[in-house]
């Protein structure tokens, strides 16, 4: 009997988005094929602690409230370590307590999406899905991503950067990007911390809000128009699923409309768009995966205005998994079920690693 290639399900993490981690990962484990692989459950909980426990038991699930939970009074601490192939090493034995083959980050936000774990198991030399250090920085940071946008012509909203003693003036932003603006954190998703502005004094409070986030913050125009969201999947030919189209029934898609409110927004997949936005979508969509360097997968999220233009919003290099997710729903429109999605995730990691490992890393 052929070996099952051992899935090592990093999830949970310090960060705001802790919870939509943990959400996604029990999808993606339930998903997985078991015939084929092995799920290994490596919890983070919202100290960054690293933790490893029965897989039966690791995830919590509160049916009364829906909660999932990292369970760390009988997991015990863990760890990966510089060329360790893998080996998940306990912290409280010298013997190294299993091993796995290829890491599943499905780590939302600072601290797992933003090119740190990654950069921890390139050290490992382990496989790992989604995008490596630098496309996983670059996706992470709005302010880069947005600049790096602009720099390839792909068509982005206006938009100002500020720090915490770098802050302009109300007036100036009025001036600049008109009224209402959105103010978010640079580096964190799922709308967390985002405030739409409508005048001074939600401008002060919006602030505030943002940099209890980050200690960089973006304050963008306000786009109308039509929210549409592309997955991508592949590593050096990437393809573009079907386009779908979010329309909120709050204010913007925030995070309530998204993960807490059950009717916070209609989603309609595929979205009901002429072939020819559609197909200028997916372009945009590849195109910006490729801009940002980007590998694995990444969702890519856009704004489709009355006159045909589309602006790029950003990009999410390890997009929800939820059951109301967009980007593997998008996929299964696309003729890809969910279970084939994170089988074809896990094979471009090792399809990726494979060719990594025949470089060369010394001259002589």
């Amino acid at each position: 009997m052929k070996r099952k290639i051992k899935v090592g399900i990093v999830f949970g993490g310090k960060s705001a988005e802790h919870e939509v981690s943990l959400r996604s990962a029990k999808n993606v484990i339930e998903a997985m094929d078991k015939e084929k692989y092995e799920p290994v459950l490596i919890g983070v909980d919202k100290k960054g602690r690293w933790l490893s426990g029965g897989s039966s038991e690791f995830l919590l699930n509160d049916k009364k409230s829906g909660a999932v939970e990292v369970k760390n009074k009988t997991s015990q601490s863990v760890a990966l370590v510089p060329q360790s192939e893998g080996r998940i090493t306990n912290l409280g034995a010298r013997a190294a307590e299993k091993s796995v083959d290829v890491i599943f980050p499905i780590l939302h936000g600072p601290f797992g999406e933003d090119g740190t774990v990654q950069g921890l198991l390139k050290l490992a030399n382990i496989p790992f899905v989604g995008a490596g250090v630098l496309g996983s920085a670059v996706g992470m940071d709005k302010d880069v991503m947005k600049r790096l946008l602009r720099d390839a012509q792909i068509p982005i909203a206006d938009f100002l950067v500020a720090k915490e003693n770098e802050i302009p003036a109300y007036r100036k932003v009025v001036k600049i990007l008109g009224l209402p603006f959105f103010v978010k954190p640079a580096n964190l998703g799922s709308s967390v911390g985002v405030s739409k502005v409508k005048n001074e004094k939600d401008f002060n409070s919006a602030l505030h809000k943002a940099f209890t986030y980050d200690r960089k913050i973006i304050i963008e125009e306000s786009i109308k128009g039509r929210e549409i969201e592309c997955s991508v999947l592949g590593n050096d030919n990437p393809l573009a699923s079907v386009p779908g189209e979010v329309i909120p029934r709050h204010d913007f898609y925030s995070y309530e409309a998204k993960y807490t409110d059950e009717n916070g927004a209609v989603i309609e997949i595929p979205a009901k768009l002429p072939g020819g936005i559609v197909k200028k979508i997916q372009n945009l969509a590849v195109a910006t995966f490729k801009t940002l360097a980007c590998e694995g997968l990444g969702r890519v999220d856009m704004f489709l205005q009355k006159n045909g233009e589309v602006l790029v919003n950003e990009i999410n290099t390890i997009p929800g998994f939820t059951s109301i997710s967009m980007y593997p729903k998008l996929w299964e429109a696309s003729g890809i079920s969910y279970s084939e999605l994170i089988d074809r995730l896990i094979q471009l990691a090792l399809e990726r690693f494979e060719k990594e490992q025949k470089l060369k890393t010394s001259y002589v």
